[in-house]
């Protein structure tokens, strides 16, 4: 028994393992948020609806996903993560059957809402990120990054693939393997995740552990995280949810589109990866400040530029810039909040900024209905890309008061 503990504890070889488990089954699952989205064109068609229509299964299974956060979390909190896990591989299966069997945009918005994003995606990406940042101590930062990684590696790998098959057994046949894949793979790897966080099992108080203190009430922190995930996935989802679609619009493949959101996503990798790094040594408040100001950078490039080479490098740029925003929110919940609380208050942060992407996907085809183009669009994201970045920058004026002026925690 003494062993076993020894064998689990935080940054064990054993921690180091799961978190290559937990890496592998975001990679799998995050399919389902990227499936849509490489299927928005032939779904369009299919169906014969406008974009903004089209939009509408993407808005879905992001809410679906972002509301799944919270009960997946709370799941996990009570049950430990094993239990969404496997939740989340059975409804993949079933909703990626469904999806690809609808027989209206409706039913495929409803597979691709309730199985795909509430009860199927969404089990393994704010569990998992919650999970690894209690396996975690002076590496958190770059754990977690790495956990997080998953969501962007699922998409560098899964829209060529997708878009491969769809141009060669259409995308109904597609979305039927896609579910079988996924139910054989995550269970197994569900099953190397039994254990309960350590740190959790050998202190059951209520204690915080070495939270940071900021000069505000942990409510108020929470509710300005939340408007700040929003608004940083509001201007991100623009070139996430559109970039196949604008691709089409100015004359290129779709499989250039896809190529083009496979090498923004694979750029988020490395900028994951490096925010992680940086997050361990600067914190999570600054983290978000510096990915913020990167992002709306890369917005403005897309503005200028619409040859194909140069579409390619503003998505890689744009990848580079903004991948460490939604881990960052990770690390701010275990600095300022109580580790018990880490699975709720982690899905619900994240909830808000997947909300953000189903809000900004969805307005983006909107506002492309109205005008016949994406500029304004992406001129609608650089304007909330703002008010995350005034958000980011007022809350870490509010960290850095001098603690002697500090009240205690509340």
């Amino acid at each position: 028994m003494t062993a076993a503990i020894a064998q689990a504890t935080p940054e064990s070889p054993y921690a180091w393992g799961r978190l290559l488990a937990s890496l592998t089954l975001m990679t799998i699952s995050g399919v389902g948020m990227y499936a849509v989205a490489v299927a928005l064109p032939a779904v369009q068609a299919e169906f014969g609806v406008s974009r903004s229509a089209a939009s509408l299964p993407y808005a879905a299974t992001m809410i679906g996903f972002g509301l799944g956060g919270i009960l997946m979390g709370r799941l996990s909190d009570r049950f430990g993560v094993i239990v969404p896990v496997l939740v989340g591989a059975v409804c993949l299966g079933l909703g990626f059957a469904a999806a690809g069997a609808a027989e209206s945009l409706l039913h495929f918005a409803l597979a691709q809402g309730l199985l795909i994003g509430l009860l199927g995606t969404s089990s393994a990406f704010a569990p998992l990120v919650a999970d690894t940042s209690m396996w975690f101590t002076h590496r958190r930062g770059i754990a977690v990054a790495i956990c997080a990684s998953g969501n962007y590696l699922a998409g560098a790998i899964w829209p060529p693939v997708l878009q491969h098959f769809f141009d060669t057994i259409g995308w109904r046949d597609t979305f039927t393997g896609v579910g079988l894949f996924c139910a054989a793979t995550m269970i197994p790897l569900a099953l190397v995740l039994r254990r309960k966080p350590p740190i959790l099992s050998l202190s059951g108080d209520n204690k915080s552990d070495g939270q940071k203190i900021i000069d505000m009430p942990r409510n108020t922190l929470f509710a300005l995280l939340c408007v700040a995930g929003v608004a940083c996935c509001v201007a991100m989802s623009m070139p996430q949810v559109h970039i196949v679609a604008y691709c089409g619009d100015l004359g290129f493949a779709a499989a250039r589109g896809a190529e083009m959101l496979s090498v923004m996503l694979g750029f988020g990798i490395v900028s994951r990866l490096a925010s992680g790094w940086i997050c361990d040594r600067i914190g999570g408040l600054r983290t978000l400040l510096l990915g913020s100001g990167l992002q709306g950078v890369a917005l403005l490039l897309f503005l200028p530029f619409e040859g194909l080479s140069s579409l390619y490098v503003v998505s890689a740029l744009f990848g580079l810039f903004q991948g460490g925003i939604v881990p960052s929110y990770a690390i701010i919940v275990r600095e300022y909040f109580p580790q018990r609380e880490a699975g709720a208050r982690v899905g619900a942060v994240l909830m808000c900024t997947l909300l953000g992407m189903a809000l900004g996907g969805w307005m983006t085809g909107v506002i492309f209905d109205l005008t016949g183009s994406y500029r304004v669009a992406f001129l609608n994201g650089i304007g909330w890309n703002l008010l995350n970045l005034a958000i980011a920058f007022w809350l870490l004026r509010r960290s850095l008061v001098p603690s002697a002026l500090l009240p205690a925690a509340r």
